[in-house]
């Protein structure tokens, strides 16, 4: 299964998924890189692990259905099996999911559809919930929707911050992105 990982940070999922390829643990491709934006950490691991990387940046294009189709065309260049959303904070247009529909894997810091967007950990305090977690899931056009593959439960301690809560999370999603990313390459087929 070749794999076509998009991040806008610092890569620590996508870390967990090279270092699950490189140890044999994970049977995929990681076929490249990409990134919205220049001077990624995450674009800084891929290539430091030899795996191709390429940036599409956000503020090389006039609008976003220009930056859209510039995105589609990066990705689809690498004939990926499956393109993983990894801390890729950019919505993509529904010509992007349609080019990859039933193929584009998302995480998401909560466990949806409870506290989707960009602030799911901050919103989850915030609520008073002492349950959240993590979310595999194929997205879809809306935001963090989509069929849910995976969820795993994490609970909120009394003396947890924003950063300590999100940090224990993101133990549990780069576990549960290489799990969901086994099964669905030993799988016969992807679902569509």
């Amino acid at each position: 299964m070749r794999i076509v990982v998009l991040v806008s940070g610092t890569g620590s999922n996508l870390q967990a998924v090279i270092d699950a390829v490189q140890s044999g643990e994970l049977p995929v491709e990681i076929a490249a890189v990409g990134a919205d934006r220049p001077g990624t950490y995450g674009v800084e691991r891929s290539a430091a692990a030899g795996i191709p990387t390429f940036e599409v940046d956000f503020k090389d294009y006039p609008d976003r259905a220009e930056w859209n189709a510039a995105l589609t065309e990066a990705v689809a260049a690498y004939s990926p099996d499956v393109v993983v959303s990894s801390g890729f904070m950019r919505i993509v247009s529904p010509a992007f999911i349609d080019a990859f529909r039933g193929r584009y894997l998302n995480t998401h810091p909560a466990l949806l559809p409870a506290f989707p967007g960009a602030h799911g950990v901050h919103d989850a305090l915030a609520y008073g919930v002492k349950v959240t977690g993590c979310t595999v899931h194929w997205a879809d056009a809306g935001v963090d929707t989509g069929p849910i593959i995976a969820q795993e439960a994490v609970d909120i301690e009394p003396e947890d911050t924003e950063d300590t809560l999100h940090e224990r999370i993101k133990v549990v999603e780069r576990r549960l992105l290489v799990a969901t990313l086994r099964q669905l390459a030993l799988a016969p087929a992807l679902p569509n």
